[in-house]
């Protein structure tokens, strides 16, 4: 576990972290909620990356996409926005986690609560959520894109730059 200090005016709850830890953005990773056609999804990529709303609604073979309510995400979950794990959700719900995942030994996600982050191993990730994982070679999959962009499950937020995801 690495808490740090919250500051409740942070613009990212994603950099902050990261900052205030003193680790590489590429490295810790944000929980995104989205509405896929009728169902919930969480999407897990990089705090220095987004997430395109429309890739993500054809990679999981449904015709749209938008990030969740809040009060959704916050019922399914169980965790509240800006501290949204992917691990222990209330709710059981299909996972995809950006391929970069798998570029180092240690990523960090959020621990369930603002202010506290959890570092593990990448394929203990994959496991613990039963995610599917980035394909580089889908690459009319790919999720990246400067539209529809949330951070850390905060779906009303302004969120950073391009990163891919990919679904299998």
């Amino acid at each position: 576990m690495r808490p740090y200090d919250h500051d409740a005016a942070a613009a990212s709850y994603g950099e902050e972290a990261a900052t205030a830890l003193g680790l590489s953005p590429d490295r810790v990773f944000k929980t995104l909620v989205a509405r896929v056609d009728e169902r919930l999804v969480v999407a897990v990529v990089p705090v220095s990356g987004s997430l395109d709303l429309k890739a993500l609604a054809a990679a999981m073979g449904a015709k749209r996409a938008a990030m969740a309510e809040p009060a959704d995400a916050e019922r399914a979950t169980g965790y509240v926005v800006g501290g949204i794990s992917p691990l222990g959700t209330r709710s059981a719900l299909p996972t995809a986690i950006d391929e970069s995942v798998s570029d180092a030994d240690v990523v960090y996600v959020s621990a369930g609560r603002r202010g506290l982050q959890v570092s593990l191993a990448p394929d203990d990730l994959v496991r613990l959520t039963r995610a599917t994982v980035a394909d580089p070679s889908s690459r009319s999959e790919r999720l990246t894109g400067p539209s529809c962009v949330a951070e850390a499950g905060a779906v009303t937020a302004a969120a950073t730059a391009a990163s891919t995801l990919v679904l299998s």
